[in-house]
């Protein structure tokens, strides 16, 4: 039992500096692959309503790597596509049969929560079935979801998969609304959906690996290199495992009710957690300022504003590395980059400017902090502080 209790927290450090390393790569290669499909797009043909820029899809595809339980990832995956489509709906995929979650610009959305789409419906099967995105007319859809939800005026709509492990596990329904043709950017909602189903197997992967080492202290049998070798190749963990046909994901939308599939993700805590991948500098073992003493809930919301503020502030260092290096030598980093900053404040303060963390004043924190590298000066005389 000794020998036990000393090799189990080495073995848990170990494996947690193993995931995170791996973490990153994956963050890494998921932007990676997002930008090579946004440069092909720009060099194609583009469409009016293709006017979506690549930072504003690198960011996109940032803010759904912010999540760390899938109904994060999964809000943020529609808060995200609201951007490029009139209309958003998620609908969970078991077998035949898709079930609504959620949706954005929709009268009535509640009324999509378990709404079931109808399986024979061609262009519901042929999106499941062969695992495609599929832009339909009007006559391929879900003839009841259109006399209850509106048609769209342009006279068609995409189904997107989203898929995990080679299987559809949710479909994304986007058009351009009823009133007019309105926004539908099929490019970037695909992008979006691409980078979404990536990252929900990286949290799965994550949730599979922290589980390791506890199952490994179970056994009076386990020894310290035959734990280790368990962590390497963890079993894939489906997220969307727990959730019914008839009732999709009506669970993970209650408060009272856990998400089995990332739960565990979510409690882990905050400083255990990679910086999202659009830093190019090592992650600081601390948080930027001190969270508060306040509710398990409202500490978590603290802790979620200073991620996004770094965020924020590392996007802005990343696209703009000239411009950085000249305000910090002249201190005058604010005038030089006066409109990416006041841009991502405005982000931030959408975000969270009417939650508990407005007090902490993050995002100003971080600008001083991370981009003029502590010393106030260098923003120059213009910065208000």
């Amino acid at each position: 039992m000794s020998e036990r209790g000393w090799m189990e927290p080495i073995v848990e450090r170990v494996v947690s500096q193993v995931l995170e390393s791996h973490t990153v790569q994956l963050r890494d290669e998921i932007v990676r692959r997002v930008m090579e499909e946004i440069e092909a797009q720009t060099a194609a043909a583009p469409t009016p309503a293709s006017n979506a820029s690549s930072s504003d899809l690198a960011r996109a595809v940032s803010e759904i790597q912010i999540g760390t339980s899938q109904k994060e990832i999964l809000r943020a995956l529609l808060d995200c596509c609201s951007r490029y489509a009139a209309r958003i709906a998620l609908f969970v995929v078991k077998g035949t049969h898709a079930s609504g979650w959620q949706g954005r610009g929709f009268s009535s959305a509640d009324a999509l929560k378990d709404f079931a789409l109808d399986a024979h419906a061609p262009a519901v099967v042929r999106a499941i079935t062969e695992r495609v995105v599929v832009n339909a007319p009007a006559a391929d859809l879900d003839s009841r979801f259109l006399q209850d939800f509106g048609a769209p005026a342009s006279g068609e709509a995409r189904l997107l998969p989203l898929l995990l492990k080679d299987k559809v596990a949710a479909l994304v329904y986007a058009d351009g609304g009823t009133d007019s043709q309105g926004l539908l950017d099929g490019g970037s909602l695909e992008l979006l959906v691409l980078a979404t189903s990536a990252w929900l197997e990286v949290n799965s992967l994550r949730k599979q690996v922290h589980k390791e080492p506890a199952a490994e202290g179970t056994s009076s049998e386990r020894s310290e290199p035959r734990a280790m070798a368990a962590t390497p190749a963890p079993a894939f963990n489906d997220p969307f495992a727990s959730h019914a046909p008839g009732h999709a994901m009506a669970a993970a939308a209650s408060a009272e009710v856990s998400v089995p599939a990332m739960s565990a993700v979510a409690e882990a805590p905050a400083v255990a957690e990679p910086l999202p991948v659009v830093s190019t500098e090592p992650v600081a073992a601390a948080e930027p300022a001190e969270v508060p003493a306040a509710p398990p809930e409202d500490q978590d919301t603290h802790r979620k504003a200073q991620r996004f503020a770094r965020l924020l502030v590392d996007e802005i260092k990343l696209y703009n590395q000239a411009k950085v290096a000249e305000g910090r030598k002249h201190k005058d980093l604010y005038d030089r980059l006066k409109e990416a900053i006041e841009k991502s404040r405005g982000t931030y303060q959408k975000r969270y400017g009417n939650t508990v963390a407005s007090s902490g004043n993050y995002f100003q924190h971080e600008l001083v902090r991370s981009l003029a590298e502590d010393d106030i000066s260098i923003m120059g005389t213009n910065f208000k502080h």
